[in-house]
């Protein structure tokens, strides 16, 4: 697997890493545990040392199983998670008590002494910013935590943060039908030397091809209150899809390959999280790292992307309301 080094912060990384979200929150029934803790041992004898988790999913669950899991190889993996939400309730929770608290419960849930890369999970309108970065500042000193990362912020939140304590990571969605972040939020984190870590770098699933408009998910997966999953835009969007398989065949490859690997052409500091629970899947997400695609490629992709206008919002109004501040 090749390695990335997000922007100029030092922290080396494979050039995928593996979001571990949905082994135990969000897309339905978790997994059986057993069988997560095999899928991440496999991962990183594929060469993934890049995994995310949260406290807030499950909640707890994830971190613990992450830890359980890696803990023999901790010295061969970065391990990030994330702060700022208030268990139990839409809030946000970013109080520098809070933050040490919750610091200090992830590093017992993931059996580890320092944390790698520890992000605000969402901006906390509530708590100035330098509050935050001074914390985690803190936390650094301490040797709690190595790298600090925020979460879906927009480019004024990034650099009063970055003038308190350097911001090694900014997660968030970016895909071939989410490119909002090319307007912006791409410069700034070019400017200021920061890594980019691109959740959901296969639109949730639907970009590899296997979901259309007939698809039915579990009550309990998020993406039945996601206004882009509803039946008529996924009808809309296929067309996406349709181009990335066109492509794929041309490349000898998959949909899914062509968006992460369209990803990891944009920028040598892009580490794309795609996320899953099972074993072929992860192999073929890897795999995009060997797809090369050529200036011509990426050429022909954008003009025709550019001709589909993607339907349906990302996220209900009541949680796009929470990013980008």
């Amino acid at each position: 697997m090749q390695k990335r080094k997000l922007g100029k912060s030092g922290l080396e990384v494979s050039a995928i890493g593996l979001g571990c979200m949905g082994m135990s929150y969000a897309n339905g029934t978790p997994p059986d545990r057993k069988e997560m803790i095999a899928l991440l041992r496999a991962a990183v004898d594929r060469g993934v040392t890049f995994f995310d988790t949260a406290e807030v999913y499950g909640p707890f669950t994830n971190e613990e199983l992450v830890g359980e899991a890696l803990a023999p190889v901790r010295d061969q993996v970065v391990i990030a998670t994330k702060f700022g939400m208030k268990l139990g309730t839409s809030a946000m929770d970013s109080r520098p008590e809070h933050i040490r608290e919750v610091a200090e419960a992830s590093l017992k849930r993931l059996r580890i002494d320092t944390i790698d890369l520890l992000y605000q999970h969402r901006v906390d309108p509530d708590v100035p910013i330098e509050d935050v970065a001074g914390t985690v500042k803190d936390l650094i000193r301490q040797g709690k935590v190595r790298h600090f990362g925020l979460s879906e912020a927009g480019v004024k939140t990034i650099r009063r943060a970055h003038a308190v304590q350097p911001v090694t990571a900014l997660q968030s969605e970016y895909s071939l039908w989410w490119r909002k972040p090319e307007e912006e939020l791409l410069p700034t984190l070019e400017d200021l030397g920061i890594g980019f870590v691109p959740f959901s770098p296969l639109g949730k699933g639907f970009l590899t091809g296997k979901i259309d408009e007939k698809t039915t998910f579990e009550k309990a997966d998020f993406r039945n209150i996601v206004p882009r999953f509803e039946p008529a835009a996924r009808k809309a969007n296929q067309a996406l899809v349709d181009l990335l398989g066109e492509v794929a065949k041309r490349k000898q490859a998959t949909p899914a390959q062509i968006a992460l690997a369209w990803l990891l052409a944009q920028k040598p500091w892009i580490v794309p999280i795609p996320g899953t629970t099972k074993l072929h899947r992860l192999e073929e997400n890897l795999g995009a790292a060997d797809v090369a695609l050529t200036p011509e490629d990426l050429r022909a992709i954008d003009q025709a992307a550019s001709k589909i206008q993607v339907e349906g919002a990302r996220y209900p109004e009541e949680l796009e309301k929470r990013t980008g501040l």
